[in-house]
């Protein structure tokens, strides 16, 4: 799991989380005011160049059309496509800019720090600078000329589009602002400023210092704005939230006896510090009080109903497939990989593993028997992260040496335990430096199993035992997430890059791990079969995730699926329905992208037959950034 945006998230974390332009109260709104207002001023003076421009090249070609008509008439059309392509480039640098004024927050997460100070007031005025920011892109775009835009920039301009549209669905339709408490918490932004490494303590001290002040403010729209809230979603931001505190207990104090601030802006500091640790205690203590509330039987459901289901899909996941359609081929690779499984275990691990014993005549049982006793090898509950750590330089040579892609080793990686203000979704993720920022360090956060009882630290570990463990490591670090990570921060596109597709991430990641066994890392029919249990679990993601937002799957049916079709571990059946419980649609990304990206191989291979490599094809597709896979399709096939 990545965050960017998405992370996590992707594009669809940034605008259900981050659903607000900063509020500077004061000076603020006049400086914001100046800002917008000169450049709208500085629009509309490049669209009268444009404009001009136009003008002439048509009065061009009025004068010359009776002379050199051909080649004065291709002149005047070359002239025009210029005109064009300037309007796209200006297009592209305003619509950044100002998506980085209306979403500060974001702006510093991908490593823009020009308004680390700003944070995010999440009130109904907020929201409605959302969709005027909207409206005015839509403008800009009315006056382009799709049809004369290159290949690459249509597929921007339908980013821009979906990009928008989700803006409007999540205010309108979704409302998330309401019944999920945790998408506020301060934690995440402060982090992002600390983290930056090409500013001085002092110069990010003094932006948090005056970030700190709005902390109450922000805490108070937030507790305004929530209303029958689920459960699922309280607890987290309870948990969440109370990690946040550690940055008032710990990170802050020690850092502000570093950073060089005299004596009167520590004392300063120190105020607004002590005053945004109050206010975050407070939506703690606001939180724990509604929370006997979530438990009653009219409370809000964490599930969101098949049409919001539909729509959210769409526009997420951006698929050239329905969710329906998706569904359809789910259950259908489910069937084709359960009678694989089978077949290694019939043909080849059954007698080597399970001595006399005799073969169940139930398949999955068959097959369930042979996991169960290959799963007990595994890491000791203590060396789990440093197991890790181990296992990533070995995946690295095994690239290299089948050429498989480019890797950057300048580009740090480091694995950690899972900060607390992050913890309680996924038990392992990637936390990636965003495009400004492309020499950060990439973070691979691993939940340590020291919460755990002994039994299910053990379910934990058969889950990631040693044949599973290498393959979540190529998902998330390499050649997964923190290879396309370090690939989509080089695109030349920044929207393709900053509008990242969940799908296109998550099925990067997915894909590599087939890629990986295709081309016989760790080449046995074990690592095989553990390879198919994994996939299992990546199409099961799907099946669940539609089944319990549409079609109100409890807890009992997921463990059916999961247990006794996917073979998966218990304590692994409970966080997926933890994780599903907190999230709509997220889940289907890994199938989703999976399927269209080898598909979209496939197709290039049959088309280039033996001009065909895998470092090729990788590459170029990495060079689109996180664009849809439906885009980079296109772009990929026009000209074969």
């Amino acid at each position: 799991m990545k965050k960017s945006i998405p992370t996590f998230l992707i594009a669809v974390f940034f605008v259900c989380n981050l659903v607000a332009q900063a509020q500077d109260k004061g000076t603020q709104t006049i400086e914001e005011k100046e800002a917008l207002n000169k450049m709208s001023v500085e629009r509309s003076n490049k669209e009268k160049a444009i404009a001009a421009q136009q003008k002439q090249n048509n009065a061009d070609k009025q004068s010359d059309s009776e002379k050199q008509n051909t080649e004065n008439g291709n002149k005047n059309l070359r002239m025009k496509k210029d005109v064009e392509e300037t309007a796209f480039d200006i297009f592209k640098l305003d619509f950044i800019e100002m998506l980085w004024r209306t979403y500060p927050g974001w702006a510093t997460s991908v490593g823009f720090h020009k308004y680390d100070s700003l944070l995010v007031i999440p009130d109904k005025e907020s929201r409605e600078t959302e969709l005027r920011f909207c409206k005015t892109v839509e403008t800009w775009m009315q006056k382009l000329n799709f049809d004369s835009l290159k290949p690459n920039e249509k597929t921007d301009y339908r980013l821009v589009e979906n990009f928008l549209a989700g803006v409007r669905f999540n205010i309108n339709d979704f409302k998330s602002y309401q019944w999920d408490p945790s998408s506020y918490n301060i934690g995440g932004s402060i982090f992002d400023v600390l983290d930056y490494n090409r500013v001085s303590l002092k110069e990010k001290m003094v932006a948090l210092k005056k970030k700190l002040t709005y902390v109450p403010e922000y805490y108070k729209a937030a507790e305004a704005n929530i209303s029958n809230p689920t459960k699922e979603h309280t607890q987290l931001a309870i948990k969440q939230n109370e990690g946040s505190l550690y940055f008032f207990d710990k990170v802050l104090p020690d850092s502000l006896a570093y950073s060089g601030l005299n004596s009167i802006e520590q004392r300063d500091f120190k105020a607004n510090a002590d005053k945004a640790k109050l206010a975050l205690q407070g939506y703690i203590a606001f939180l724990k009080t509604i929370l006997t509330e979530t438990e009653k039987k009219d409370a809000r459901s964490f599930r969101i109903g098949k049409e919001l289901y539909e729509k959210k899909f769409g526009l997420d996941i951006n698929s050239q497939y329905t969710a329906q359609e998706m569904y359809k081929k789910a259950e259908e690779r489910k069937t084709f990989v359960q009678g694989e499984m089978f077949t290694l275990v019939k043909e080849k691990l059954w007698s080597q593993y399970m001595g006399g014993k005799k073969m169940p005549e139930d398949k999955l049982v068959a097959v369930k028997e042979v996991i169960d006793a290959l799963s007990i090898k595994h890491c000791k509950r203590d060396e789990f992260l440093t197991t890790i750590e181990k296992q990533l330089p070995e995946l690295t040579k095994f690239i290299n040496e089948k050429q498989l892609i480019d890797l950057d080793s300048t580009k740090p990686l480091m694995v950690r335990k899972t900060p607390e203000y992050m913890a309680g979704v996924a038990g392992a993720g990637i936390n990636s430096p965003g495009p400004y920022d492309r020499l950060g360090t990439t973070y691979y956060n691993v939940t340590p199993l020291t919460n755990y009882s002994a039994e299910q630290a053990e379910s934990y570990l058969r889950e990631y035992n040693d044949y599973v463990l290498p393959i979540l490591n190529i998902h998330e670090a390499i050649p997964g997430h923190y290879t396309q990570g370090i690939y989509a921060n080089r695109s030349n596109s920044m929207i393709k890059t900053v509008l990242g597709n969940g799908a296109t991430i998550e099925g990067w990641a997915c894909y590599v791990e087939r890629m990986m066994v295709e081309q016989g890392f760790h080449d046995s029919p074990e690592m095989l079969l553990f390879y198919y249990k994994w996939n299992l679990r990546e199409v099961c993601n799907f099946i669940l995730d539609y089944n319990i937002h549409c079609n109100n799957w409890s807890e009992k049916e997921v463990r059916n699926l999961l247990v006794s079709e996917a073979f998966q571990q218990e304590t692994e059946v409970t966080e997926k329905f933890k994780r599903a419980t907190l999230s709509q649609v997220q889940l289907t990304s890994y199938f989703t992208g999976l399927t269209e990206i080898y598909e979209l191989r496939e197709d290039v291979r049959a088309k280039l037959g033996a001009k065909f490599t895998l470092k090729k094809f990788h590459e170029k597709f990495l060079s689109f950034g996180s664009a849809p896979v439906k885009e980079i399709r296109a772009l990929l096939l026009r000209n074969r």
